[in-house]
């Protein structure tokens, strides 16, 4: 096998969410940074599903945007290495988006990208830069830049 495995998992309702799509992110992010094959997991989860998250293993009561959960020396079910778990709200993308004057799909693609690179080990609170730097490289690849929406916000009924 030669190529990266990243699994989706929707449990959130506010957003449609195109797997393939979150894939060729993410994938574009490993395969951009990682010699060998990885495998990374991706759930996509409401306010309240990612608040819960962040006061239980980071103490921090608030809604989040996105989490690394990176579990190192650990193999998949196939064999990859297993590089660990990535949570993501669309609903707090959302917010964050309309603050930074951007897309919310623009936003949750680059959501993606960070949240690979701390699986990948890279962490913007102690490297100097390093991370930041490297981000903003990848999100002007062809990956980041023509991946179709990689999640939707459904109309309201």
């Amino acid at each position: 096998m030669n190529h990266h495995l990243v699994r989706v998992s929707n449990r959130q309702r506010r957003f449609r969410v195109v797997p393939d799509r979150v894939r060729a992110v993410c994938g574009g992010v490993l395969r951009a940074l990682a010699a060998e094959p990885r495998a990374i997991d991706v759930v996509f989860v409401g306010s309240a599903g990612i608040r819960r998250l962040n006061r239980r293993y980071r103490g921090k009561d608030y809604a989040t945007d996105v989490l690394s959960f990176g579990y190192s020396g650990q193999t998949d079910e196939v064999g990859l290495p297993w590089l660990g778990e990535m949570v993501l709200s669309p609903d707090v993308a959302l917010v964050n988006a309309l603050r930074l004057r951007t897309s919310p799909e623009r936003e949750i693609r680059r959501l993606l990208v960070h949240g690979t690179l701390h699986l990948l080990g890279y962490d913007h609170a102690t490297d100097d830069g390093e991370m930041e730097r490297l981000q903003k490289l990848l999100v002007r690849r062809a990956f980041f830049l023509r991946t179709p929406p990689v999640a939707v916000l459904r109309e309201a009924r």
